[in-house]
C-alpha cells in the first residue's frame, strides 16, 4: 500500500478510504498486504483528481462507478451493433 500511495502521491489513509467506499477492493498477499492492479490504481488516480477539484469522496466514487458503467454499456452496445451489421450483411 505504501508504494501505491507514493506512486499516486496520496496517503495510505486515502487508499483505505477508497476500499471502505468499495471503489477499489485490493487483493491481499499471504502476509495481508494490499495489492492493487493497474486498473485499481487508475481508479484511485481518478478519485484523487476529483477530490482535488473539490468533489466529496463519496460523490467522486459514485461518479467513477457511473463512468465505468457507461463505458461498459457503450462497449456492449458497439458489440451488438457489429453483430447486427454482420447478420444484415452488405
Amino acid at each position: 500500500m505504501g508504494r501505491a500511495a507514493e506512486m499516486l502521491d496520496v496517503t495510505p489513509a486515502f487508499l483505505r478510504s477508497l476500499d471502505t467506499a468499495h471503489l477499489i477492493v485490493p487483493q491481499r498477499s499471504p502476509g495481508g498486504h494490499r495489492r492493487y492492479s493497474r486498473y485499481q490504481l487508475r481508479l484511485a488516480q481518478r478519485a484523487r483528481d476529483l477530490v482535488d477539484q473539490g468533489t466529496a469522496l463519496e460523490a467522486a466514487c459514485r461518479i467513477i462507478i457511473l463512468e465505468d458503467q457507461l463505458a461498459e454499456a457503450q462497449r456492449i452496445n458497439a458489440q451488438l451493433q457489429d453483430r447486427r451489421a454482420e447478420r444484415e450483411g452488405p
